[in-house]
């Protein structure tokens, strides 16, 4: 992913007002290995149940997560962008307002994320889940499960924007 500004960034907010927009804390842009992310994400520690990521082409959405989750220890779940299998509370149902009218009006859409939102460093053998699952190996190439991952994120985006 090339690098992005935080002016870039603030302005491709589709579903949240620019004063939201303005209001999310930024992650640090000169610490972010850009080189390893397919997309940005990061959750806001002015408000931790908002969560936001960002495209390569600087859409970017806001995300809430529930308060609080309970989660068996036993129990585990994928994420339905990178497909990496977590234990516990390593995936979470991210929930984002529709863009326009419709979002105004309450009207979500969600899908289940890697809780971190860092499927970029999983894809890449950079960060391993939590607990003692073993990744599934697939026959893909790292390419072919990138462009796989942004499919997914892409199409949920699109979801989102189309209100």
């Amino acid at each position: 992913m090339e690098p992005l500004t935080e002016r870039q960034i603030r302005a491709g907010f589709a579903n949240c007002s620019k004063g939201e927009a303005s209001r999310i804390k930024m992650p640090d842009l000169a610490a972010v290995a850009w080189g390893d992310l397919d997309f940005l994400g990061w959750t806001d520690p002015g408000a931790p149940q908002r969560a936001l990521i960002v495209l390569p082409s600087a859409v970017g959405v806001v995300l809430r997560r529930p308060d609080s989750r309970r989660a068996g220890a036993l129990r585990s779940s994928m994420c339905r962008v990178c497909y990496t299998t977590h234990t516990a509370d390593g995936v979470t149902l991210f929930v984002a307002p529709l863009a326009g009218a419709s979002g105004r009006q309450g009207n979500t859409v969600g899908e289940y994320l890697c809780t971190d939102l860092a499927c970029s460093l999983y894809l890449r053998g950079k960060r391993q889940p939590r607990g003692r699952l073993v990744r599934q190996e697939e026959t893909l190439s790292l390419d072919e499960r990138v462009d796989r991952a942004m499919t997914n994120l892409t199409g949920f985006v699109k979801r989102v924007l189309a209100g």
